[in-house]
């Protein structure tokens, strides 16, 4: 229990090397690609799902919208993955850094503004001022919409990050006092052990769904620009 809280959370080093870029490839050979005319089982399913999912995506999309479908689609395999291989034990995820979050919605942000400005400019514009607002709330307004734009990579950023973050946390102190409560009381550890069990569910359901929510706010982003 004297370990710090936040230990699982430190980039991990070796010989004074970050491994931050080995442990980000590593996700990918999760995936490989077949070249034998019948699937196997772990192939079809992951087609399926991604098939499945990019349909239901990319449905509202018009056909400028639709080039992105393999960007969108690897970003939600990458983030789903690495939420899911950091919930192993003694194992790193990159998703719990700000820095990395940001450095995923940022540029897709920005990409998503870009293009919008760039295909339709008075819509973009439009955007930042409401038709039929008086007139002495129009400075106001500006700025209030300026803001929410650019609040919106850090909203994804945070986002992921929290809720990444949270669960681990709650995994980490359950599991230290279920260990903790094993000398003193077997049926209250024995309670906890449980709760642990059913929370280590909950965080792999939230690590998939955390990779949806982030895939889709850029989808919508990139609707309301396309």
């Amino acid at each position: 229990m004297n370990e710090n809280l936040f230990a699982s959370f430190i980039t991990p080093m070796i010989l004074g090397l970050p491994l931050v870029t080995l442990i980000v490839l590593f996700p990918s050979l999760l995936f490989p690609t077949s070249n034998r005319l019948v699937n196997n089982r772990f192939v079809t399913l992951q087609q399926w799902m991604l098939q499945l999912v990019s349909k239901q995506m990319m449905s509202i999309h018009n056909p400028k919208g639709q080039t992105w479908t393999l960007m969108l689609m690897s970003l939600i395999l990458f983030i789903g993955s690495t939420n899911l291989l950091g919930l192993l034990p003694h194992s790193f995820t990159p998703t719990t850094q700000l820095s990395m979050n940001l450095g995923m919605a940022i540029p897709l942000w920005a990409g998503a503004v870009i293009t919008g400005f760039r295909n339709k400019t008075k819509t973009s514009l439009a955007h930042f001022l409401p038709q039929g607002t008086p007139t002495p709330l129009i400075p106001m307004l500006v700025i209030i919409e300026t803001i929410s734009l650019f609040i919106q990579p850090m909203a994804l950023a945070v986002r992921l990050t929290a809720n990444i973050t949270a669960g681990h946390l709650l995994i980490h102190l359950i599991g230290g006092a279920t260990l903790a409560l094993m000398s003193i009381s077997t049926t209250t550890a024995l309670i906890t052990f449980i709760v642990l069990i059913l929370l280590t569910v909950l965080e792999f359901a939230v690590a998939m769904i955390q990779a949806y929510v982030f895939t889709l706010l850029v989808s919508l982003y990139l609707h309301d620009n396309t």
